[in-house]
């Protein structure tokens, strides 16, 4: 049964994606999938908004481990986001897309002065790219990554980041 609920999960991937991004001494490497939402949240005559579900997980390399040089933090990301996007009305070219997601983060975040204080942290993303008719999605993202506030310190985080992915 469970063997079931697995591959039937599987099967429902849209489409698997790589990314690198880099902000404030860090590097972070993530692969992703990514679940369409069913309908279009709306439509006119040439675009639409649509929305999917982004389940990733990231390996984070920071090379100023409490603001010492050349001391390096690692550490793992896992975190989901429901993502919209502004595209056309057969889902290749251009499009402009936006997120706010979870993280959960295996370490606190602490490099180059810039500090997390909590495990959880809230994702943001904003982005544009282009959809070939090859199934290929290249495209450019902003992220930002902070508590909200919860707890201090919290001087977030900053990302730019190159995304390439695949549609089945």
């Amino acid at each position: 049964m469970a063997f079931t609920l697995v591959a039937s999960a599987a099967f429902a991937v849209d489409s698997v994606a790589l990314e690198y991004g880099v902000g404030n001494k860090t590097g972070v490497a993530r692969v992703s999938a990514q679940w369409n939402w069913n309908k279009p949240l709306w439509q006119s005559g040439q675009s639409q908004l649509v929305g999917h579900w982004d389940v990733n997980a990231s390996h984070w390399k920071g090379t100023r481990f409490n603001n010492i040089p050349d001391r390096n933090q690692t550490f793992f990301t896992l975190g989901v986001t429901p993502v919209l996007r502004w595209q056309g009305l057969e889902a290749t070219g251009p499009y402009g897309e936006a997120g706010l997601g979870l993280h959960y983060f295996s370490d606190l975040y602490n490099n180059n002065g810039s500090q997390l204080s909590t495990h959880y942290q809230f994702g943001t993303l904003l982005g544009a790219g282009y959809r070939f008719s090859n199934k290929i999605d290249l495209g450019l993202r902003i992220q930002h990554f902070s508590n909200g506030g919860f707890k201090q310190p919290n001087t977030g985080i900053n990302l730019a980041v190159v995304r390439a992915a695949y549609r089945f």
